[in-house]
């Protein structure tokens, strides 16, 4: 598909664009974006890719969407038609992917979890004959922490770290020290010690900014445990609760 921005920069104003469309060329996916006629069921993942190379946009998929498509979250409940897409803090959608119903939800994040400019932790996920700028495993499961509690379930976040047995230091290393949010690293990191994982001991810490303080992801005291290395309270996990309750 292709945007009338996009079109009008290769010379095919809206007037020609109009007239494909009554000759059957192009049809009208929105008002502002155009699809071949023969493209009949045009996905959420071709207008992404629209966005990224035609419109030189930094929004791609994040969080547990990049791990679902990865194939890391097999496991979990299904999304219910749910996608996660991240971009920065200048960047909006066009009303062209907001207005239209692509078949799931579309959330959309905007953030400085990495600095501008920042293209560490990325992968092309195939689609059709398309190549998606997605989230790689490592960046991923920092902007999926990112949003928990509040977007994102904890007990969730801690079965997805708990299969990440293979995440590469050499691509975590530099985005920990580069990621800006305090509580994302600190879970990360926690999550990562309590799954025991081999990669967690080939990571320099002293070089990653934890900050100070301590940081909270459930306000009701009785309701999360505090990890004294990482100064973060958590909230007591599905597994945990249940396990106290079966206690004499």
């Amino acid at each position: 598909m292709a945007p009338m921005t996009w079109l009008e920069t290769q010379g095919v104003p809206r007037q020609l664009a109009d007239s494909y469309c009554k000759t059957g060329w192009l049809r009208r996916l929105a008002r502002g974006a155009y699809a071949r006629a023969d493209d009949q069921k045009v996905e959420w993942t071709g207008p992404t890719w629209t966005m990224q190379q035609l419109l030189q946009m930094t929004v791609h998929p994040g969080g547990k969407t990049a791990l679902e498509l990865l194939g890391d979250a097999h496991f979990l409940p299904l999304a219910g038609g749910r996608i996660t897409l991240f971009g920065a803090p200048t960047e909006k959608l066009p009303a062209w992917f907001r207005t239209h119903d692509w078949g799931v939800k579309v959330v959309y994040t905007t953030t400085n979890l990495f600095p501008a400019g920042n293209e560490l932790g990325f992968t092309e996920f195939p689609v059709r004959d398309l190549a998606l700028r997605v989230s790689g495993r490592e960046r991923a499961m920092l902007e999926l922490l990112h949003l928990v509690p509040e977007k994102e379930p904890f007990d969730e976040a801690k079965l997805l770290m708990e299969g990440l047995t293979t995440l590469r230091p050499s691509v975590l290393q530099p985005l920990l020290e580069q990621c800006n949010s305090v509580k994302a690293k600190r879970l990360f990191l926690s999550l990562a010690e309590s799954s025991g994982h081999a990669w967690l001991g080939k990571l320099d810490l002293a070089r990653v900014d934890l900050g100070t303080g301590k940081r909270v992801l459930v306000k009701n005291a009785k309701g999360g445990r505090l990890d004294a290395k990482y100064q973060i309270v958590l909230p007591v996990s599905r597994e945990e609760s249940e396990a106290t309750e079966e206690r004499p």
